[in-house]
């Protein structure tokens, strides 16, 4: 249900459960974490993330989510794993963002979702703790009080005023979305492993 395809340094990771809304289990979770361990050590220069059908990702599978999966430390560890890779890494959001799966996306160098997409984080609601790092860096891009809006006040947020906050970088209508991210990989795609590295070393 995580696709994978990669071509000329650019890794492509596609969530693809359109049925359920793409929502996660642990075996996807545990998926993505290891292709972005593969990415670091083969060199790769680019890592997208996205999803198949109209929406990114509902977050947890349901039933896993009732069985632990909500409070997992699978989430923080991929999380981590994908702010720490070396290159860049691009959150092609095809559709709504929610719950535990906007971990993955906070954590990428960019994100840019298309028209109509809502984006919530409904912790308060649900009874859960967010994951560890999600409030900083939420906080980090649309500001403290925008933050608690989301975790603690269940605001859901739609793209434009998304794109306003600064949670997403640009906002493109579906048709463009991976002709949008394909230009944004072109400059790293053409570059070393070691370029893009360096480059990104450099940004705090």
């Amino acid at each position: 249900m995580i696709a994978l395809d990669c071509d000329g340094g650019v890794w492509t990771a596609t969530i693809n459960r359109p049925d359920k809304a793409n929502s996660l289990t642990t075996a996807m979770l545990e998926k993505l974490e290891r292709i972005a361990g593969a990415a670091a050590e083969e060199g790769a220069r680019v890592l997208v993330l996205t999803g198949a059908g109209k929406v990114f990702s509902a977050g947890a599978d349901l039933d896993e989510a009732r069985a632990g999966l909500a409070t997992s430390p699978v989430w923080e560890r991929l999380s981590a794993r994908i702010s720490g890779l070396p290159c860049l890494t691009i959150a092609a959001l095809n559709g709504t963002l929610a719950g535990g799966a906007m971990g993955m996306a906070l954590a990428c160098d960019i994100r840019i979702a298309v028209e109509g997409a809502k984006f919530f984080y409904p912790v308060m609601k649900l009874g859960f703790l967010p994951q560890p790092s999600d409030p900083r860096r939420l906080a980090a891009l649309v500001g403290p009080s925008r933050a608690k809006m989301i975790l603690m006040a269940g605001a859901r947020i739609d793209t434009e005023e998304a794109l306003a906050w600064g949670l997403i970088d640009r906002m493109v209508p579906a048709a463009d979305l991976m002709e949008t991210v394909t230009a944004l990989s072109a400059d790293a795609r053409g570059a070393s492993p070691e370029h893009v590295a360096g480059i990104k070393a450099l940004v705090p």
